[in-house]
């Protein structure tokens, strides 16, 4: 039996109460605490264990955005567009993607130099054409990132403060607990979103959650089992590598078996906004983000790495020969560890049968997943957990299985229902109603009309989107859905 201390009772000041708390500044966080802002709600705490907001996009250099247009229609707009609307006026160096007028373009040219950089291809078959899929500066976006929030009055920030444990009052939450160089505190609202990506405040809520990762060997089938520390090169000429690389399969796939052998786990390097640079991702299978042990081995084992990955790339990489350590990144990789049991339940099920939600609030692309990349809808339910009142979990931990939150994870979805968490959170708010009876047609009018965020069957949906998106039935009819639903014994 493990040893126990009892800590004994104590009492905390009151640091702050607000309307509406949000827990974590990453793209989840971020985008919550600025919708609510915007939306009307007259005091925001966006409380952040770091120093700067974006988590993953700018402290763990997850430098690319995926997939932000379905075709030729740009899908993923509100805030996630915002940040490159912004970079366009204030660094428009600092990424590289496809225009936004040029989606869905299948130009031979075009298609030829875009193929170079991973991702601005659609890989659907028959079908190729341009996707916005922006490689950006890190640290540029943690400016624009900076200055979105400071714009906000009503918006009060807390940084280099981690929220610890949430304040219950029977199944309600009332606030919660932080520590930071001033001491234990608390904070008071009348909402808190979690947006943490670990669930560090709703699995003490007395919610229903499990533990995230599905543990696997075969890292090319799921990746909420890997950790990563991601880091970046500089003095290389990228595209020039990247044109010997599609030139020649054969030593190109001798190339990255040695760095993967080099490195002692899988990793690749990447785009990374500058010809000049590339940044390395890396996937440690079977790991946890939120264990102790597994956090310990993903730090050392990646940096002991890379003086042995940068020796191998000045002698043996095409374009490489100048290759230098340009950066670490600050921040831990985090794919998964813990998920939501919320309200509903994302499967492959509902992605194979294009299910359609009365309470939907993001609607998005996907990649890599069983439909075509068609866009599918996620439902609020899948941020509103059971049994707990007045909060939400959007993000990374949101409520799905361990197969399919793989694939609803990522930052554009991140960004959608974090955006969408927090509109609710003013509506709640502003209402005086709780976040389970929550006026959802009041939120979704918000995020359409005010916010940007395209959202189906409301009054401003693209009707020539909605056609070609019948026309090929929501990617229903791919052989991958098909087996989902006849694994579910769902005949069509």
């Amino acid at each position: 039996m493990a040893k126990i201390y009892l800590e004994s009772a104590n009492e905390l000041p009151i640091y702050d109460e607000c309307d509406i708390l949000v827990v974590g500044g990453g793209s989840a966080g971020h985008s919550a605490a600025l919708a609510a802002a915007r939306a009307g709600c007259e005091k925001v705490i966006l409380m952040e264990r770091f120093g700067y907001f974006g988590g993953d996009v700018t402290g763990g250099y997850v430098l690319m955005i995926p997939a932000l247009n379905w075709r030729s229609y740009n899908i993923v707009r509100g805030i996630q567009e915002e940040w490159f609307a912004r970079l366009d006026k204030n660094a428009p160096d600092s990424y590289i993607c496809p225009e936004r007028e040029e989606v869905g373009e299948n130009d031979p040219f075009k298609l030829q130099r875009w193929s170079l950089i991973h991702g601005c291809v659609s890989p659907e078959q028959g079908n190729p054409h341009l996707i916005r899929a922006p490689y950006y500066e890190p640290n540029h976006l943690k400016l624009e990132m900076d200055a979105m929030i400071q714009e906000q009055p009503n918006i009060k920030t807390l940084l280099h403060c981690w929220g610890t444990k949430p304040i219950m009052d029977g199944n309600t939450i009332k606030g919660v607990i932080f520590e930071s160089k001033e001491g234990r505190k608390a904070v008071l609202a009348k909402v808190v979103i979690d947006a943490t990506g670990d669930g560090d405040i709703y699995r003490q809520s007395g919610c229903p959650w499990v533990a995230g990762s599905l543990r696997t060997e075969d890292v090319r089938e799921n990746r909420t089992s890997m950790t990563a520390l991601v880091w970046r090169m500089g003095g290389v000429d990228y595209e020039a590598y990247s044109r010997w690389f599609h030139s020649n399969p054969a030593e190109a796939a001798a190339f990255r078996e040695n760095l993967n052998k080099i490195a002692g786990y899988r990793t690749n390097f990447y785009p990374a906004g500058s010809n000049e640079v590339v940044w390395w991702n890396n996937w440690l299978t079977n790991r946890d983000c939120s264990n102790l042990d597994d956090i310990r081995h993903t730090e050392f084992t990646v940096r002991n790495s890379i003086r042995r990955l940068l020796e191998f790339c000045r002698k043996n990489m095409p374009y490489g020969r100048n290759a230098y350590l340009y950066d670490i990144a600050p921040q831990l990789g985090s794919r998964c560890s813990h998920r939501l049991i919320g309200e509903h339940v994302y499967t492959k099920l509902d992605i194979a049968t294009g299910a359609k939600f009365d309470d939907v609030i993001a609607w998005h692309s996907t990649i890599n997943m069983i439909n075509g990349g068609a866009p599918i809808e996620i439902p609020y339910r899948s941020i509103l957990p059971q049994k707990v009142e007045n909060l939400l979990c959007p993000g990374r931990h949101l409520s799905a299985d361990a197969e399919t939150v793989a694939g609803i994870s990522l930052i554009p979805q991140c960004i959608g229902t974090g955006q969408a968490a927090g509109v609710a959170a003013a509506v709640c708010v502003q209402d005086g109603t709780t976040t389970h009876n929550v006026d959802i047609k009041r939120v979704q009018k918000i995020l359409c009309t005010e916010q940007d965020v395209p959202l189906p069957r409301q009054e401003n949906t693209d009707p020539e989107l909605v056609r070609e998106l019948e026309d090929y039935k929501y990617g229903t009819q791919t052989e991958a859905a098909k087996k989902i639903r006849a694994a579910a014994g769902l005949d069509w």
